[in-house]
């Protein structure tokens, strides 16, 4: 059940797929040399798999406790996030203003994945600190940046995002959490659940990012205003206050990620928890979506990382287990004793598959957050306003088809260890529970392909997906290229016909039938997905130099495998786009 952060592979997905010594050259970002990032990725790595990754199984285990109001999180937890802290690691890609190290978001996602492969439960609270630190970076005012950001971007504080309400469910517009205007600030009432890392022993405060509505708000989305609520109020010179009207009511008992608290928390239960407005009245929603792409980046990293800790427990037990007699090449049998399970065709297809799946996954998470680096230090307008439309689009494809990889390696890695993999002892399990959750938080796949096709595919005609369409027909492997590359051509090129053909499909319905584009929104995403990550992992095996002997040569074994194995699941998924939304939407409601 150990972990080693991979970091010869993280490092090739950096310079190669999101060309991060381009992104070292743009403006802000010229201290991302390759000796800084790769004592980065060094110590990142120490960090993770001698302190986080040993917490991993016993923190499972334990879980969190909520006792008398207060959450006790596992054993060596509050430990290790000491040392996070102390390390700077929370610091890396913010405003170096307020005591960030202005390094790129792609190295920053890099290392996320090593504290999220380590340990998922610990990593949750990192993730939503980043997510609240860019927020307040981008619609916080100027005294909110001075008063919050210093301790919440070394880590001494924590972050939350407070959207879900019982009633409410995904439809945030439902929010009935009350905010009524008291002076220089608000008096928020209401309860929010699945807040994760609502409540802790990690810090000495969190600041909370409270969705409420005003009394004389307008309805739905328009009327939602985004809050600043700190668990102790902050003093005139920066030291903390007296406790603020918000408490943690329970602790939910979960299938997974056991060790991080998720909480139910309830606001002004002795008249008001005092918060401060962020941005404007009755436009929450806009400064809340930049939290939300934050953390569905980041979520999608979260799938790269319990597939990667998946396949290297798999991969070891593959080497260890001994069963059965090896076959030979004629199909005939082989020697007379037991041989480790990786000599059976099998075992070897399903740590390929869970290899290929990973490495695309990963892939596609360091690509999206070089868009998002893009998009914010390009030296040009036009190539800023470009990467923002590329990441937009990537964003909900990256978060939902990473995290479906997590699932499905997670249960492939239970399948090669067999009868022990259903055993608890032997750790397999955790991660496949652990990855459930991931298709379901920051919107739930369902959701992020409607927003795909919706607010990103439509919005623009299918301009931004056009440009991405031309990139990946480019980046096609020459038909005169070597045999292992001229051997990918030609699947990739029929599924880029097939999703362009399903694209073409989905933006008729556009002017059409919404409903029937909703109802195949998600075997569209799937298959936006799949291509994506066959041309990336077709990308990464054109390289020149991998900096090891048969590296590249290895990485094109991975996309030829993926190719032959995984993409020809692309023409059928463009079948089921055009072709089944009716029969989805044939069912009257009694025939469920």
């Amino acid at each position: 059940m150990t972990y080693t952060a991979p970091i010869t592979e993280m490092r090739f997905a950096l310079d190669a797929i999101a060309d991060l010594p381009g992104i070292a050259r743009l403006p802000g970002y010229e201290e991302a040399t390759a000796d800084m990032v790769d004592a980065i990725l060094e110590e990142a790595g120490k960090l993770g798999g001698e302190v986080l990754a040993p917490l991993n199984h016993s923190g499972d285990h334990e879980g969190s406790v909520f006792e008398n109001g207060v959450v006790r999180t596992p054993k060596g937890f509050r430990e290790a996030y000491g040392l996070f802290v102390e390390g700077g690691w929370n610091a890396l890609p913010f405003d170096p203003d307020y005591g960030g190290q202005g390094l790129p978001w792609t190295l920053a996602s890099a290392v996320q994945e090593i504290w999220q492969a380590a340990n998922l439960s610990f990593g949750l609270c990192p993730l939503l600190t980043a997510g609240a630190v860019e927020l307040l970076q981008e619609h916080g005012s100027d005294d909110q940046k001075e008063t919050y950001l210093p301790k919440m971007i070394s880590g001494e504080w924590t972050g939350t995002m407070n959207l879900t309400e019982p009633q409410a469910g995904s439809d945030v517009g439902a929010v009935k959490t009350r905010a009524e205007r008291n002076g220089d600030h608000y008096l928020i009432t209401g309860q929010k659940i699945y807040i994760t890392f609502g409540e802790h022993d990690f810090t000495d405060n969190i600041i909370h990012m409270v969705l409420a509505r005003l009394p004389d708000a307008p309805a739905g989305t328009k009327g939602i205003s985004l809050f600043l609520v700190p668990k102790f109020l902050v003093n005139e010179d920066g030291s903390r206050g007296p406790r603020n009207d918000l408490r943690c009511v329970s602790i939910e008992h979960k299938l997974g990620i056991k060790a991080s608290p998720t909480a139910v928390m309830a606001y002004g239960d002795s008249g008001g928890a005092i918060g401060y407005l962020v941005g404007e009245e009755n436009k929450g929603m806009a400064c809340m979506f930049t939290m939300m792409n934050n953390a569905r980046l980041a979520v999608g990293i979260q799938g790269v990382a319990v597939a990667e800790r998946a396949y290297q427990q798999a991969r070891a037990y593959a080497f260890d287990r001994t069963q059965s007699r090896a076959l030979t090449g004629n199909g005939g049998e082989g020697d007379a004793k037991s041989v480790a399970i990786i000599r059976h065709p099998d075992v070897r297809r399903m740590l390929a598959t869970m290899k290929a799946k990973t490495e695309a996954a990963r892939a596609m998470t360091y690509w999206t957050a070089a868009a998002l680096d893009r998009s914010k230090r390009e030296t040009d307008e036009e190539s800023r306003k470009a990467q923002q439309a590329l990441l937009d689009l990537l964003i909900p494809v990256t978060k939902s088809w990473c995290t479906d990889i997590g699932c499905e390696v997670g249960s492939l890695g239970i399948q090669v260890h067999g009868g022990m993999g259903f055993i608890e002892e032997t750790g397999a399990a955790q991660h496949y529970r652990d990855a459930r959750i991931l298709p379901i938080y920051e919107g739930t796949n369902g959701i992020q392909a409607l927003d795909l096709f919706t607010r990103k595919l439509l919005r623009d005609e299918g301009a931004a997906m056009t440009q991405l369409m031309l990139e990946m027909r480019a980046g096609l492997p020459a038909a005169d290229a070597g045999d292992a590359l001229a051997a990918l051509r030609q699947p990739l090129a029929e599924a880029l016909e097939a999703l362009d053909r399903a694209t073409a499909w989905m933006l008729e319905q556009g002017g059409q039938n919404l409903a029937n584009g909703a109802a195949s929104a998600t075997p569209y995403q799937s298959l936006f997905g799949l291509v994506l990550g066959g041309w990336l992992l077709a990308k990464a095996a054109q390289q020149e130099d991998g900096g090891e002997d048969g590296f590249v040569a290895a990485k094109a074994k991975t996309a030829r495998f993926y190719a032959d194995n995984l993409l020809g699941e692309a023409s059928a998924l463009a079948e089921s786009v055009t072709a089944g939304a009716g029969s989805t939407l044939s069912f009257a409601e009694e025939d469920f």
